[in-house]
């Protein structure tokens, strides 16, 4: 964007008619409208300027979300394949260790979400984790968080469309080769991507609210009924602590699909870019913190309850034949609208990386032109996620090694750098001192996600790559 720009006095000031000054540039203020700025010396605040906020008469309008609608796409972006792998994981865990993981990770990833809203208000120009990284070290990490957050998307949709042929084979009794399952998944979710802002994706996501609500509770209510884990003798077993042959590799994945549960928070910065006033973010927050958090809880015990170490991954699995296909069906909406979800943001990073300097600000135009962009870059992400889903084609490997790569730093590592950037400096307390410390353990624990999360996942891989194999048509549903 061409930050020497200038409109006439009505429209920068709200009814001061004298123009802009050589010592002024364009941004975007807290709601979304374009006014004036000074410059920081003789830098001019290019990046300021918000890439949402429309320059044309009639254009899209991004920024039209309200908190509730914020609320409902956090909560579709984030509850959805990760709940299926906490019962399993809490069968390796045991539940105390399961539950104590499940509350501690959910209250870290509360905090550090509440200071991404922080950063983003510090810095209204932000729009992804890209533009974040270039705050925080300059050129380079624009790119290499811009390229990484974006490979996270596209790891995220491929597990919703090898999870879309896990159901269509549970429904169908495997009634047709899993690549083809896996190409009509990605063909579907494509076409629902196609929307350009939030806001409509906001009317999805309350249908895959309730989809996700309606497949766990039949599961649950399924599995009390059958009682899976229960012995010979009809009796349920269920261990407090974990497993006493359990492997470092099996334990370390079971935390790793548990962090990928809270790992939503690669897309809050677009997320509040597209609120019309960005300071409603936290009532969004909390909306899916209190959300998640109690639905986690809730699920991988009572499943895990009743299913034993019988239980299975997707969580789905568990029930009876009968209720497993009532469950993947109500199920549908959440497993495609969530991969929905991520893939609209991950092709509106590309999008606005594209657009949003242009002269004519095609990015919020409603033409062919720049539908046509819109349509080539979702359909490569789409590409792009089919194609790891065919090469990894195991559901609790995929998240697992998906949560170490990029969950561990999107969630925990760099919003303890985002409170580094803005507090160092100033006059220190015991409060702030306290917030020092906790930001430094958020930076470990995703040091050591990432380092013995990824060797976990890619031992685990390799181990079930004889029984397991890309690019095949076998039945990929549990319990056939």
């Amino acid at each position: 964007m061409d930050a020497s720009r200038r409109t006439s006095g009505s429209d920068v000031r709200g009814g001061d008619n004298s123009p802009p000054t050589s010592d002024d540039t364009l941004v975007s203020n807290e709601h979304g409208n374009i006014e004036s700025a000074p410059k920081s010396g003789n830098m001019v605040q290019e990046k300021q300027i918000d890439p949402m906020a429309s320059r044309i008469d009639g254009g899209v309008e991004y920024k039209s979300m309200v908190w509730w609608q914020a609320g409902m796409v956090m909560v579709a972006e984030t509850i959805s394949l990760g709940i299926l792998s906490l019962p399993a994981a809490m069968a390796t865990l045991g539940i105390v260790p399961g539950l104590i993981l499940l509350v501690l990770l959910g209250a870290m990833a509360s905090y550090t979400g509440f200071v991404i809203g922080q950063f983003k208000r510090r810095y209204p120009h932000i729009h992804s984790m890209a533009c974040a990284g270039g705050v925080l070290f300059g050129k380079w990490g624009n790119r290499i968080l811009g390229w990484g957050q974006f490979l996270f998307y596209v790891f995220i949709m491929g597990s919703h469309i090898l999870t879309f042929s896990i159901m269509m084979n549970a429904i169908t009794d495997h009634g047709a080769c899993t690549i083809v399952w896996m190409v009509i998944g990605t063909i579907m979710s494509l076409v629902f991507t196609l929307p350009r802002t939030l806001k409509h994706l906001s009317y999805y996501s309350i249908a895959s609210f309730v989809s996700i609500i309606g497949a766990v509770m039949i599961t649950m209510v399924g599995v009390s009924i059958t009682k899976p884990g229960a012995g010979p003798d009809g009796v349920l077993h269920v261990r407090l602590w974990p497993q006493p042959d359990l492997s470092f590799k099996d334990g370390f994945n079971a935390v790793s699909n548990m962090v990928f549960a809270y790992a939503g928070h690669v897309a809050f910065f677009t997320f509040i870019s597209e609120l019309r006033n960005p300071h409603d973010f936290p009532k969004a927050l909390a909306f899916l913190q209190c959300s998640d958090i109690s639905m986690y809880i809730i699920t991988a015990v009572v499943v895990y309850y009743y299913a034993g170490d019988n239980v299975a991954s997707p969580a789905l699995d568990s029930a009876s034949t009968v209720v497993k296909k009532v469950a993947y069906g109500v199920a549908i909406a959440t497993i495609v609208i969530a991969g929905v979800v991520n893939g609209h943001v991950g092709a509106k990073f590309l999008y606005v990386r594209l657009l949003h300097d242009r002269e004519d600000d095609l990015l919020h135009q409603k033409t062919w032109k720049s539908y046509g962009v819109w349509f080539g870059i979702v359909s490569i992400s789409w590409l792009g996620a089919w194609l790891i889903a065919e090469a990894v084609p195991v559901f609790n490997h995929l998240l697992g090694l998906t949560s170490a790569l990029f969950a561990s730093w999107f969630t925990f590592g760099l919003s303890g750098m985002f409170w580094m950037h803005m507090n160092l400096r100033g006059t220190w307390t015991y409060g702030k001192a306290f917030l020092f410390v906790l930001n430094c353990v958020n930076i470990m624990v995703a040091a050591i996600l990432f380092g013995v999360g990824t060797y976990a996942s890619i031992s685990a891989m390799v181990e079930n790559g004889a029984t397991n194999k890309p690019f095949s048509c076998a039945n990929n549903a549990g319990g056939h």
